[in-house]
């Protein structure tokens, strides 16, 4: 199956105008962490948060929401 929408590459994403982020516009994007220059990847089901930096390699590292709070908070 073809994929209807093109996909968005880094460079894509920081020609955005005033550096935003795409895809916080996504209920599964953390929008405090996403500032902070993370991944901030939410698995809904569960509710954990990848904490990587944004455009990190691999898979995610999903952490508690108790975690992403702390990281958050700047604790």
């Amino acid at each position: 199956m073809k994929a209807e929408n093109p996909v968005t590459t880094a460079s894509d994403a920081r020609s955005q105008p005033d550096g935003a982020r795409p895809d916080l516009s996504n209920a599964n994007i953390r929008e405090d962490l996403a500032g902070q220059g993370r991944c901030a990847l939410v698995h809904l089901p569960t509710g954990r948060t990848c904490l990587l930096p944004l455009r990190h390699h691999g898979p995610c590292e999903f952490h508690r929401p108790q975690e992403a709070d702390d990281v958050a908070a700047g604790r």
